[in-house]
């Protein structure tokens, strides 16, 4: 009975031990599914939150990027206006104010902007207050080189000193006769700025009297240079070698200094304009610069491009045209001399110019006294002209006479007049002199021409030192005058 009792005993210990074993398993899977369940459960609002978060972020992200390409877009269109602010100025201060207006008027958002409101009426009463210039009053005047250095184009006794005292004006005196017009109110206007073309079927040019309207008390010139080659005989001399472009690709001279060196600067009227222009745009109409006569046997601007320097070509008419000493003496001095390279360069060179208002015209090919050379020789001249220099500068339409002379000393141009008739056919239109008087213009239908001042050493030198000035209207001669310049010799 006893063992029976212990038996059962036993049986019962153990099964309460497996019922706790079984009951401690279920709470222990119970607590694991518990705790998976709870990992679960952060897993998903975690997974959410992030991409939540994520989804947020990118809204942001997107938003930012349309803020920022709304921001660039304004910014963009802000510059643009302040361009074309500055554009509608630059028009208006050269008188062309109808540009102006169309400038202002193709911002975005013109009508509702004030300010260019009120520039807009602004410009139309400056418009409305102008009149226009009286054509017979338009003065002319010109220059040839300037000197940069008087110390060496004055020094001696030889041709080229006195011609330098008589003939040019140094950069000193070219600067204040320009600042004196300005203050006088000068506006410095194309020659072609003068007439109205018009142009039949057959080619055939008409011209009447242009309509130049400026503000009261300013008054139109126009600005011609002559020789603007720097011929063999300035080499030395103080006056600049050539015109080159300089790092912005904008006109400029180089000048070699007495020990050698090379520099490069304003040492000419080219140069010299650009930058008084660009300082005072109101010194030009509508962008104009002054027009620039050409001879072409020692080439132009500096560059040696007749075809006397090709000597990989011979010359067509060698009893005309051959190389003097001082050609040969520059060839031998440069033996890498690249003629197709020199003629590609001045070509360069006169393009920028003429991009920045400046014009070319002829000023005969060898610098010839047109009223006394015969009609054959004119015409090579004419040839030589057309074939050396045309190409370089764009052609011209435009003759400045050397020396000073006229086709003609009469009034008129006549049918009968077969020097002016082979120019006419040649597509010659303008043609200018030098006559020294105050205003001479007369404007035919087939033809303009003009008379011209020259501002010169001898000029400055006679109105300084004598009883009446023949340039007061333009600046006092005793203000201007170059005290280095000490004489005038008679030539």
């Amino acid at each position: 009975m006893e063992k029976k009792k212990s038996s059962n005993q036993k049986k019962r210990r153990r099964r309460r031990r497996k019922q706790r074993e079984l009951i401690l398993k279920a709470s222990l899977v119970g607590v694991l599914l518990i705790i998976l369940a709870v990992i679960l459960v952060l897993a998903f609002r975690g997974g959410k939150d992030k991409t939540q978060t994520a989804d947020k972020d990118s809204g942001k992200k997107q938003e930012q990027q349309q803020e920022d390409s709304e921001a660039a877009e304004e910014e963009q269109k802000e510059k643009q206006r302040q361009l074309l602010m500055a554009q509608a100025d630059l028009q208006a201060a050269q008188y062309d104010y109808d540009a102006a207006m169309a400038t202002l008027n193709s911002i975005e958002g013109a009508a509702e902007d004030e300010e260019i409101q009120q520039k807009l009426t602004q410009i139309q009463q400056t418009k409305d207050s102008c009149t226009p210039v009286n054509m017979n009053e338009v003065t002319h005047i010109f220059y040839h080189s300037l000197v940069v250095d008087p110390e060496k184009g004055f020094a001696g006794n030889d041709s080229i000193a006195a011609g330098f005292k008589q003939w040019m004006t140094t950069v000193d005196e070219f600067n204040k006769i320009t600042q004196s017009m300005y203050d006088k109110g000068y506006v410095m206007v194309s020659l072609h700025d003068l007439v109205e073309q018009t142009v039949d079927a057959d080619g055939t040019v008409h011209f009447k009297p242009a309509t130049i309207m400026l503000p009261p008390g300013k008054k139109a010139y126009v600005l011609s240079l002559d020789d603007l080659c720097y011929y063999h005989s300035y080499d030395n001399r103080g006056i600049a070698s050539k015109i080159v472009l300089d790092e912005n690709g904008k006109p400029t001279c180089e000048y070699i200094q007495s020990d050698g060196t090379v520099v490069t600067g304003p040492y000419d009227c080219v140069p010299l304009m650009d930058a008084f222009v660009e300082q005072h745009p109101d010194a030009s109409y509508r962008g104009a610069k002054g027009i620039i006569a050409l001879t072409g046997y020692n080439g132009i601007l500096g560059y040696r491009t007749d075809g006397v320097y090709n000597t990989a070509v011979p010359e067509e008419d060698p009893e005309h045209f051959f190389l003097s000493s001082d050609q040969q003496k520059w060839l031998d001095e440069h033996p890498d001399f690249n003629w197709d390279e020199e003629c590609a360069e001045a070509k360069k060179v006169a393009d920028a110019m003429k991009a920045d208002g400046w014009e070319f015209a002829s000023h005969t090919w060898g610098h010839q006294h047109v009223a006394d050379i015969s009609y054959d020789k004119l015409v090579r001249d004419t040839e030589r002209w057309a074939k050396y220099v045309a190409p370089l500068v764009g052609g011209t339409d435009t003759i400045i006479f050397a020396h000073g002379q006229d086709l003609t000393s009469g009034p008129d141009y006549t049918p009968d007049n077969e020097k002016f008739s082979y120019l006419k056919s040649q597509g010659f239109n303008f043609y200018c002199n030098v006559d020294s008087t105050q205003y001479w213009l007369k404007i035919e239908d087939n033809y303009l021409r003009m008379g011209r001042r020259n501002l010169d050493g001898y000029r400055l030198w006679q109105d300084a030192h004598g009883t009446e000035s023949k340039t007061s209207d333009l600046f006092d001669a005793r203000e201007v005058l170059d005290p280095r310049r000490t004489d005038v010799p008679d030539l």
